[in-house]
């Protein structure tokens, strides 16, 4: 039988109910797991009507939990008008086909529900084909035994062809749209790339916030350089880099960017997609990697958005660690330093502004170990901080 942790309230009035899966195959973090899915679910605009949790000492090749478990399912959905099942897993195209047959609904998995997110995140031009390349690549492998127009195109007026497979036009036509969206970003990428060589001539340092999704990343940059980045204490409020020059006494100017958050089991074809935007974090001079010093799941965060930053080739740069939101710990804003008396971690409240004096301290201090051999301050901008108007939202 299913375990049934609890039941979602009513939240978005309208929206489409959301029946939960989690599968136990026996791991530590599960509890974590489940939450997560939940606020990604309601960061999706979806309503939780109940959640439930299976034991399996394996996936079923065929519906992933068996076929007596879907039956089970398919009650509760019937009981609670659910319009959607959202497995917290990768389902294959033909488990997904084989339970929609049997719940009589629309069946996703993880990795769709993260791209959905994407989708009506995504704010900028750039932005928007990240996440269309991502969903396409996504798409692509469903295109095996997925679709059930497999027969040949009939023949007739406006009708005769080369006798091509629906699927293998679909397949022809995703590919044409893949490449195109892979030369725009590719243009897009140049471009950046001739901003970052303009800013190393001028030896302009360059900061990138990381760290997992609802850390805290947009409301320190915010508290940081005004920028007034949207920031809402939701997963992937965050899609689109944004620069600022930061004005720090005795060094100038540096840039700091703000851009996406990392989640465990990110999917492949976006942290491929979102390559271009990444290469910010992996060029950078120094990364502060954001930290909700209040969630309990903290150290296995940090494991996470490392995995990331070795993926995308980020993690050779240097790094501190901002445990940010001290104002729930109850701990005071403080400074720790390594054994060579180098800035390891800055414990402070993005929201309350505690501790941003120490982050500032910390950054003029790197600056100085930093600069390039300069005795000059790092170039700046007369005091303003300033927009990088090419990774703005558009």
């Amino acid at each position: 039988m299913f375990d049934r942790p609890s039941s979602g309230d009513p939240r978005v009035p309208g929206s489409e109910r959301a029946l939960l899966i989690q599968v136990d195959f026996g791991q530590a973090d599960l509890a974590d797991s489940l939450e997560e899915l939940r606020l990604l679910a309601t960061s999706a605009g979806a309503e939780v009507v109940d959640t439930l949790v299976a034991k399996r000492g394996s996936p079923d090749p065929a519906t992933f939990v068996g076929k007596g478990k879907v039956q089970e399912i398919g009650a509760v959905a019937a009981a609670h008008d659910a319009t959607l099942v959202i497995f917290n897993h990768e389902l294959s195209p033909a488990q997904e086909r084989n339970l929609e047959r049997v719940l009589q609904c629309r069946v996703i998995d993880r990795t769709s529900l993260i791209l959905d997110i994407f989708a009506l995140r995504a704010a900028s031009a750039e932005g928007k084909l990240q996440v269309e390349l991502a969903q396409l690549e996504h798409l692509a492998t469903r295109l095996v035994r997925g679709w059930t127009h497999l027969e040949r195109q009939r023949g007739g007026i406006g009708m005769r062809g080369p006798g091509e497979k629906q699927l293998e036009t679909d397949r022809r036509l995703l590919g044409v749209r893949v490449k195109t969206l892979k030369e725009r970003l590719a243009r897009l990428s140049r471009q950046r790339n001739v901003q970052r060589r303009s800013r190393s001539r001028r030896d302009v340092l360059t900061v990138s916030l990381v760290g997992y999704t609802n850390a805290g990343k947009s409301t320190l940059f915010n508290a940081m350089t005004k920028a007034g980045v949207y920031a809402a204490d939701q997963l992937f409020a965050t899609l689109d880099t944004t620069s600022r020059k930061v004005w720090l006494p005795e060094v100038g100017s540096i840039v700091l960017s703000d851009t996406v958050g990392f989640i465990r089991d990110l999917p492949h074809a976006l942290v491929a997609a979102f390559h271009a935007t990444l290469e910010a974090t992996a060029q950078a001079d120094l990364q502060l990697h954001v930290v909700d010093s209040a969630s309990h799941a903290r150290e296995e965060q940090i494991v996470e958005v490392n995995k990331v930053l070795h993926e995308i080739e980020a993690d050779g740069v240097p790094q501190i660690l901002v445990w940010n939101k001290a104002d729930l710990t109850g701990l005071p804003a403080a400074v720790e330093r390594d054994e060579y008396g180098k800035i390891r971690r800055v414990r402070l409240s993005a929201r309350t502004g505690e501790g941003l004096d120490l982050l500032r301290q910390a950054l003029v201090e790197f600056a100085k170990e930093n600069s390039r051999g300069m005795d000059a301050p790092l170039a700046d901008n007369g005091g303003a901080d300033e927009a990088d108007p090419d990774t703005q939202p558009g």
